[in-house]
């Protein structure tokens, strides 16, 4: 198994790699996914996406050995060819996800028809599988069989607590209840991203901003929950085994979903309306707007 130590994927930043080679990386890793988390073998894994063995015993190495940068395709030549577009790319994800579940074929058909009509390269077969297959398989649980079987697959874990620190961490947003001046002196309400230890219940990372909630904010908190602290006081640091979110836009965004993958994190979102296992983090956010920022100046309550 890996270390849970932090390490220098985290150095390795994913924005470096252009978009074409992280969509093929994320779909090795979905390959990946059922052996890595649910228990599957690597064999049974391989059968079922289609990919030979030695094929997936290549990629299995990879990721270990250098996390998510490892699945990226190595020398590509395909510079100065059209990219896809990302509209084609949500339609193919729209099509996927509706019900009932259409086969990719009639997918890369019915977008072929879409790009030639608005006159954009059209997607190879392979490219609309390798869209598909990156898809979040709890998305996909979610779209096709629905929040019954979605909480059955996904949400049992959370119905009890985690038995070490790092096992499990929630991150989540609020909106505080006191008022400060922004840049141009006008009275603003500022949001709070915090990241927090199921274990421990300790806070691992935060962020203070100003305007909507975002997977920049998120991964700020993030990154600060994984690093050192200087303060010897904070000891919580390193990579947790599972991130446990809701399904607000910015914890579903390509870009959180690359980083869990790279660092090896599990990336769960609970179901709409069903936050199971978030009361801690929404516990802790009433903590501070009853008992703390009620006492500074400011405050609305």
């Amino acid at each position: 198994m890996p270390s849970r130590e932090m390490s220098e994927p985290l150095e390795r930043a994913l924005v470096e790699l252009p978009e074409i080679q992280r969509q093929g990386a994320m779909a090795r890793f979905a390959m990946l996914r059922p052996h890595l988390e649910d228990g599957a073998s690597l064999a049974q894994a391989a059968r079922a996406a289609g990919v030979a063995l030695r094929t997936a015993e290549r990629w299995l190495a990879r990721y270990r050995a250098t996390g998510l940068v490892g699945l990226a395709r190595k020398h590509r030549r395909d510079g100065g060819r059209p990219r896809l577009a990302e509209e084609l790319v949500r339609v193919i994800e729209g099509l996927f996800l509706s019900k009932p579940r259409p086969p990719i074929t009639a997918i890369h058909r019915r977008v072929t028809a879409i790009a030639r009509d608005r006159k954009l390269p059209i997607p190879a077969y392979s490219s609309v599988h390798a869209i598909v297959s990156a898809l979040d398989p709890a998305l996909v649980t979610l779209a096709h069989q629905g929040p019954a079987a979605y909480r059955d697959r996904f949400e049992l874990i959370y119905r009890h607590r985690a038995e070490r620190p790092n096992a499990i961490w929630q991150a989540d947003h609020t909106q505080l209840d006191n008022l400060i001046l922004d840049a141009n002196n006008q009275p603003k309400r500022p949001c709070l991203t915090t990241v927090i230890d199921d274990h421990s219940r300790i806070v691992a990372g935060y962020t203070v901003f100003l305007g909507a909630p975002s997977t920049l904010q998120t991964c700020l908190a993030l990154r600060q929950a994984i690093w050192r602290k200087e303060d010897l006081a904070w000891p919580v640091c390193g990579i947790p085994e599972a991130l446990y979110v809701d399904h607000g836009c910015d914890f579903t965004s390509h870009h959180l979903e690359q980083v869990a993958a790279d660092l090896k994190i599990q990336l769960l979102h609970s179901a709409v309306a069903r936050p199971q296992g978030r009361g801690k983090v929404e516990r802790l956010f009433g903590t501070l707007n009853t008992e703390l920022l009620c006492d500074l100046p400011g405050c609305l309550v």
